[in-house]
């Protein structure tokens, strides 16, 4: 892969552009081609499929670039997660989210009932409740904001504390992506993404990363891919790094479409909470300018309705897809509390809109459609 910038006087939304392409030659490809091999001749530095992959190398690179260390795809993020935690011997100490990302949590609880792991669930963005629960543990388990009450986290607290007790940290850093926020330049451990949202953007693939600047974990993090299976197909890793060139593009312009959106509702007599970092009026708003470089594309909102009300303006919307995803370029939105294993503490009447690209009067006109087919006033 291509070495000859100085990446570290580039900005991000160059990065995104330039990194994981070909070593330039005269007809070399601008980008890297789609490595379809399991087997390779022996002697070299692969050896197996399932151990590397040239297209592999070149998404790699390039969340390597953006994150600040060394980067391993994974078949999905819950993959990238799971290999996090086999890294922790039975019976270790975490601290995580009690109303995190409803994947991650609900895993954490089946081991911590199994006894696999000692859970110790807490409400990440109360700083003073995460301290507490620090000293003891192997590793705290971070995401910020959280997903899908849009709680701003203290990292740089919180890390700092984690660190000066001997714990490992790790930070899901799928909603904040790092145009906003970078968690190893903060001192984490581990930063991982669902690559299947923001970073590829168009809903049309499932993977996961994990970077690290530290290069013995990321050695254990290699052989837990290696070894776990959870490796990624290369014609998808290619349609990531793909999208990965409008990334900047993409966030910009949703953030930009988020906060219009936000405003308005926060106005709305029909919308009883709304929950936008970049809102002055929100909690998290000054925590948030204090470490973080915007305020990302993702809304909650809670609705003065019944939860079947809800769910059919969720459902009535054109614009506006009713699913379970984030980070696309197209407006999705979805009640949460529609799944089972989402949460008890995300209210029932609570919408979680992942902003897209969109149009932002257009989408508006859409939201105002749906609240009117719901019968919502």
């Amino acid at each position: 892969m291509n070495q000859e910038h100085d990446w570290k006087k580039l900005s991000l939304e160059t990065k995104v552009v330039a990194a994981g392409r070909p070593t330039k030659e005269s007809d070399g490809a601008l980008n890297p081609p789609i490595a379809l091999n399991s087997t390779f001749h022996a002697g070299g530095p692969i050896g197996y499929g399932r151990y590397g992959n040239e297209t592999w190398s070149a998404l790699e690179e390039a969340i390597s670039v953006l994150e600040g260390g060394q980067t391993l795809i994974f078949s999905s993020g819950m993959g990238a997660i799971s290999s996090v935690f086999s890294l922790l011997p039975e019976g270790s100490v975490i601290v995580a989210a009690h109303n995190g990302y409803q994947g991650t949590t609900t895993m954490l609880k089946k081991m911590n009932e199994v006894e696999r792991l000692k859970v110790r669930f807490v409400d990440l963005a109360d700083t003073d409740a995460v301290l507490a629960a620090i000293p003891g543990a192997s590793m705290v388990y971070l995401e910020s904001p959280t997903n899908p009450a849009i709680e701003v986290v203290d990292l740089p607290k919180i890390i700092s504390a984690s660190k000066a007790n001997g714990c490992g940290v790790a930070v899901d850093n799928t909603l904040a992506t790092p145009l906003i926020q970078n968690p190893l330049a903060l001192g984490a451990d581990i930063s991982i993404h669902s690559v299947t949202k923001y970073l590829s953007g168009h809903s049309d693939i499932i993977l996961g990363s994990v970077s690290t600047n530290d290069q013995a974990l990321y050695g254990r993090l290699e052989q837990a891919r290696r070894y776990g299976g959870a490796i990624a197909g290369p014609f998808e890793v290619w349609l990531a790094l793909r999208g990965l060139r409008t990334f900047a593009l993409r966030m910009q312009r949703s953030q930009e479409n988020a906060m219009d959106l936000a405003t308005r509702l926060s106005k709305d007599a029909r919308i009883s909470k709304v929950r936008y970092p970049g809102l002055a009026t929100d909690r998290y708003h000054a925590r948030a300018k204090s470490f973080m470089k915007g305020f990302g594309a993702m809304i909650s909102f809670e609705v003065k309705a019944t939860a079947a009300q809800i769910d059919l303006m969720c459902d009535s919307s054109k614009l506006i897809t009713n699913a379970t995803s984030l980070g696309g370029v197209e407006s999705i939105w979805e009640r949460r509390r529609r799944w089972a294993t989402e949460s008890q503490t995300i209210p029932e009447n609570l919408i979680r809109f992942s902003v897209g690209i969109e149009n932002v009067d257009d989408l508006w006109a859409d939201i105002e459609s749906a609240f009117a087919a719901a019968k919502i006033s």
